[in-house]
């Protein structure tokens, strides 16, 4: 069964809600690993909507996992990710308008900038991950710009409404998967997914990480970080 990422950055969005000191996403990242995080992730926006750099670079400091930092490939989130070096990147797109990450990033149109930016963590032992839509054109396309990971989007799959259009998109993702595996590829995946809808994907074979947030982060709101990360643990594990 594949690993778990705890995203917290809404941790961070309810304390930017009031402009204040709590909760702190520090303290969370420590709940989050004794409930049994394998990894603690985090997207430092350009808007600093949420995890803020101090964050960044304090969780850097208290991780005993393995530090994720999703960003975009940007000059400056570039110099942040080379000075603080985080145990892996993930690059991801990145809108100002959006709620959230709306999608994939579209490696196969930026391949030269893209190229420069993996080339400069890879080179500097920060391994990279693109987060992209299970397609074969971007599969191979972030196998061209020879990052160590993909993260797949599941978001048709979270979205869907029925039992058909969740399985044909469940298996979109395998085949995803499968692809990327063959490619030289390691294969992550995340967003929308819940305690509800995540055992099919940690079923697919090759799949290592899942990497979630809001749902662990709405249900601690009730019940406390530790139990809510206990709780995604069984899920992925088929005992929720």
């Amino acid at each position: 069964m594949p690993t778990l990422g705890v995203n917290i950055d809404h941790i961070a969005t309810i304390r930017q809600a009031r402009q204040t000191v709590e909760p702190d996403p520090i303290a969370a990242a420590v709940l989050a690993e004794l409930g049994g995080a394998d990894g603690i992730t985090m997207h430092l926006r350009e808007d600093r909507r949420h995890i803020q750099e101090r964050d960044v670079r304090l969780l850097r400091q208290i991780v005993r996992t393995h530090l994720n930092l999703e960003m975009a490939a940007t000059e400056e989130m570039l110099a942040i990710a080379l000075d603080i070096k985080p145990d892996y990147v993930t690059l991801v797109p990145e809108r100002r308008e959006e709620v959230t990450t709306e999608g994939g990033l579209d490696v196969s149109s930026n391949i030269a900038r893209l190229k420069d930016v993996v080339d400069r963590l890879q080179s500097n032992g920060i391994p990279v991950s693109l987060f992209i839509d299970p397609e074969l054109y971007q599969v191979m396309a972030a196998a061209n710009l020879k990052a160590q990971f993909v993260e797949f989007h599941t978001g048709r799959y979270a979205e869907a409404t029925n039992e058909a259009t969740r399985q044909k998109e469940l298996e979109v993702l395998a085949k995803g998967a499968k692809q990327a595996i063959a490619a030289g590829l390691r294969v992550n995946a995340g967003h929308g997914l819940t305690y509800w809808n995540v055992y099919p994907v940690a079923c697919i074979e090759g799949m290592e990480e899942l990497n979630i947030g809001h749902t662990i982060v709405s249900r601690a709101a009730l019940v406390g970080m530790e139990r809510a990360v206990r709780e995604m643990k069984q899920a992925i594990r088929g005992n929720g």
